[in-house]
């Protein structure tokens, strides 16, 4: 099957405006402005995923030492591509970066998306019904 898509961290590529419709309306993203939303891509190590004729499909960001700890942020599949196992490929393809690749410890929180989390090797951190991470300092 050909590849309709493509990945880049270069955050000239984003479609602001698309993200923060969706991210305002999710039930994270407390009506958040456009302008909060340029300031948390400034801020962050981003992904973008793309059509091939560069329409955005999906989006993450990463807020991060470099180091030690990687925050999983605002994972987001906009709804026309929803369904496709679009979120699968932008997650599998952050994974795999060589920056995210060597932090000790990701961590995201999420309301409803457990299941699909785990399929990457996150767990569920104590009682919390939010958090879950991946903390190689222990799996090594």
């Amino acid at each position: 099957m050909e590849q309709d898509y493509f990945i880049s961290t270069d955050k000239n590529l984003f479609n602001i405006e698309a993200i923060q419709q969706f991210i305002a309306n999710s039930y994270w993203g407390d009506n958040r402005t456009l302008e909060e939303v340029k300031i948390s891509i400034e801020n962050s190590y981003c992904f973008g995923m793309y059509t091939l004729e560069k329409e955005q499909v999906g989006f993450a960001r990463v807020v991060t030492d470099y180091i030690y700890f990687g925050y999983f942020m605002d994972v987001i599949i906009l709804e026309k591509f929803q369904g496709k196992g679009y979120g699968k490929m932008l997650l599998k393809t952050m994974l795999e970066d060589t920056t995210i690749k060597k932090l000790k410890t990701l961590a995201l929180k999420t309301k409803d998306a457990h299941l699909f989390y785990e399929r990457f090797k996150f767990s569920k951190i104590g009682d919390s019904p939010l958090w879950m991470s991946i903390d190689k300092q222990i799996l090594d």
